[in-house]
Order: structure tokens, then C-alpha cells, then sequence
């Protein structure tokens, strides 16, 4: 119950055991096939370059990042959180001349802060988080979106940590490239990057375009401008994955199953419905927690669904509590990073763990902890809290 990775859903586990397949086997396009439909509809866009990356949702994120910046472009980063950290550092190693702007961990932008933002430093990308799990805020990006439309400006959204519990529009927001992970709110385990980019995004692969010489037809060039990563390079990927069927890598086979099968399960739920579950069992959750004693951090009215942070009572150690909870229990919860390290506990509620039972034995086993740390709320204050949610609900 920590801010990801989560519980897998049994059905993805059960997809994950199926008997491999090759990659030149005619079964393994056609999953490729149906993977990239399901996730144009996951991610609400049309983009037919939606494909996966092999690799963690950072394999995403560096795909994209290595893929479309160039040495000398400049890069606009909001930074609110850990993530946001993440993404300047990829891209000054892609060499990007890198811009940021920064607010308070525990806030997000104003999106005219942005918007401001771009217009002073006229990049060529706005790399941009969605949900930062070490903060837990949600930035808002809607008009961000449009202006970087209206302005020539490519936009990146990192959603590993949003996407399938929060509201996500990638053609309606204007967001050309969006990565994700399946660890979090889409139910699955680590290790594959769901990714989808608009035709300006796929333009700009194409001026970077080449062949690996061991596959390049005869005479074939290389672009001036060719991406700085092999196992990385879109432009690769995508004549893998499309009609070409190009060779690039050996695709991982179980990680296309569990990546099939969280789709699945999402659009079978209906994406709306799974955004307002994880809001239902978040909102518990946030309940129950106030009801422990414990105070939120950060600013609730740009809370992520899926995960909550409260800060760590006086004289309670943190780490202590955390490690109870997971001997005793069997139950994790996490702290943070940087400046949040022991100062703040966040309490996922997300993907497959989104879910009534989920949150009362988590609120329980909490209580229980808190109180043999010597931090004691009314008994049953927690779970009382959280009941009464889910009572108001239901009416």
C-alpha cells in the first residue's frame, strides 16, 4: 500500500505464465496489434505511434526524452516534486539547454506560471510530470497544453504514476507524448513502458531517423542527427512495431501479456469508472488517516487520487513504523525523498489495492502500530472514518 509498486491483478499474473512466443511468430503480431489499439484508448487518443517500451516506466521516459531532444535544444521543466528532478536531469544529459521553473513540494504550478514560462524561454519541449508520487500532487496541464499547440512547442507528460486514476485526455489536452508504467494505478508489475506520440512528435523522429547497420539496406545513410540510443530509439521502435516489422530488439514477451492484460482490465471497468474508484477509495483513505491523528501534507485540493501523504507525528520514528507495519502486517506503506525523507509517510490506494477491504486493514494495521509507538487516536478512529466515506457514498 506504498506509492508503487503495487499488487499485480491475479488476472495479469495468470496472463504473465502463459507459454512464450517469438517474436516472429504471427500470435506475437497480432498482440502487438492489440496492444496498441487498447492503449490508444487508455491513453484517449488516436496516435497510431502508441506502442510499448521494454523496460521500466523510466525506459519510457528516457525513450522519449533521448529520442526528441536534440544536443542544444532548449527544454522547459516545471519542477514540483522528486520526478520533476528526474526529467531536467535526462534531458541536460541529452544535452538540451534546460530551463526550470520550481514551486514548493507539496503545491503545483498555476498553470499561467507555465504558460508565462514558455513564452520567456521558447523551447522546444515542455517536459512536464502529471502525477509526482513523491509529492502526491496532480498538476493541472489542460491549457498548457493548448498553448504549446498554439505555439510550436512539442509537450511531454509523464503519467507512470496517473494514468487509469486520475482523468488523463491525451488528443483532447493537446499532450504529444505521454510514457507510463504498469505499477501503479493500471494493475500490473514493473517492467514495461506504455508510450504514445502524436504525428509532430513522430516528425520529429523522422528528421533523426536511421537503420542499424546490420539490418540497413545497401547504401542506406545515417541522419546527421541520429539518436543518441540504440535500445532507446523510437524512430527504431516504431518500424518495429509497425507495419515494417523492422527487427529491433527481441520483444519481452511476458511483459506484452501483463501489458495486454491491464489494459484490458481497465477498459473493461471503463476508464471513467476506474478514475472515480480510485477517488472513492483515495477519499477513505485520506478520511481514515485525519481520523489516525495524522496531518496531510501538501495541498489536498491538488491531491492525486491514488496516493496520500501525511506527515510523520512528533517523536515517532518513521522508519520504525514502517517496518512494523511489514513484519507484522505484511503491509508497506513508504516515505519520500530528498527534503520529504522521514518527515512524510505515503499511503498508496491504487490499481488492483483500490479497494474497501484494502483500506480498512491497512487503517487497522496502522492504528495498531501507531499505538504501540506511542501515538495513539480514539480507537477505531480510522477505520470509523473511513466507513463513514464510504456510508455518504453510497447514499
Amino acid at each position: 500500500m506504498g506509492p508503487g509498486p503495487i499488487n499485480a491483478h491475479p488476472r495479469v499474473l495468470r496472463a504473465m505464465s502463459a507459454p512464450l512466443v517469438g517474436q516472429f511468430d504471427p500470435a506475437m503480431t497480432e498482440y502487438m496489434n492489440e496492444v496498441m489499439a487498447a492503449y490508444r484508448e487508455v491513453f484517449r487518443t488516436a496516435n497510431e505511434a502508441t506502442v510499448l517500451v521494454d523496460g521500466t516506466s523510466r525506459a519510457g521516459i528516457e525513450a522519449a526524452l533521448v529520442s526528441l531532444i536534440e544536443p542544444g535544444d532548449r527544454v522547459l521543466v516545471p519542477v514540483f516534486g522528486r520526478f520533476g528532478l528526474l526529467l531536467t536531469e535526462i534531458a541536460g544529459r541529452c544535452g538540451a539547454e534546460v530551463h526550470t521553473i520550481e514551486t514548493a513540494w507539496g503545491t503545483v504550478f498555476d498553470e499561467q506560471e507555465i504558460i508565462d514560462a514558455i513564452h520567456r524561454v521558447r523551447p522546444a519541449l515542455v517536459a512536464l510530470v502529471h502525477g509526482d508520487t513523491s509529492t502526491t500532487m496532480l498538476q493541472p496541464l489542460e491549457r498548457v497544453g493548448a498553448v504549446c499547440r498554439d505555439e510550436g512547442v512539442l509537450l511531454y507528460a509523464d503519467v507512470t504514476a496517473s494514468l487509469g486514476g486520475n482523468a488523463f485526455e491525451q488528443d483532447a489536452w493537446n499532450v504529444d507524448v505521454a510514457t507510463a508504467g504498469l505499477q501503479k494505478c493500471l494493475s500490473g508489475p514493473s517492467g514495461s513502458a506504455p508510450i504514445s506520440l502524436s504525428p509532430a512528435a513522430v516528425a520529429v523522429l523522422d528528421r533523426r531517423r536511421s537503420v542499424e547497420a546490420g539490418i540497413a539496406a545497401a547504401g542506406a545513410t545515417v541522419s546527421q542527427a541520429r539518436i543518441h540510443s540504440n535500445y532507446f530509439d523510437l524512430a527504431m521502435i516504431l518500424d518495429y512495431w509497425g507495419e515494417q516489422r523492422l527487427n529491433h530488439h527481441t520483444e519481452a514477451a511476458s511483459m506484452l501479456y501483463a501489458a495486454r492484460e491491464c489494459a484490458a482490465l481497465l477498459l473493461e471497468e471503463g476508464i471513467d469508472a476506474a478514475v472515480e474508484r480510485h477517488r472513492r477509495h483515495g477519499a477513505a483513505m485520506l478520511a481514515g488517516l485525519k481520523g489516525l491523528g495524522l496531518t496531510v501534507f501538501g495541498d489536498e485540493a491538488h491531491r492525486m487520487n491514488n496516493v496520500v501523504a501525511v506527515n510523520i507525528p512528533d517523536g515517532v520514528e518513521g522508519d520504525a513504523v514502517r517496518a512494523a507495519m511489514l513484519t507484522d502486517f505484511g503491509i508497506e506503506i513508504g516515505t519520500s525523498f530528498g527534503p520529504l525523507h522521514g518527515k512524510v509517510w505515503r499511503v498508496g490506494v491504487m490499481g488492483y489495492n483500490a479497494r474497501r477491504d484494502a483500506v480498512l486493514t491497512t487503517l487497522t494495521a496502522l492504528d495498531s502500530t501507531l499505538r504501540r509507538a506511542g501515538f495513539a487516536a480514539p480507537a477505531d478512529a480510522g477505520v470509523a472514518a473511513a466507513l463513514a466515506v464510504y456510508a455518504e457514498e453510497a447514499r
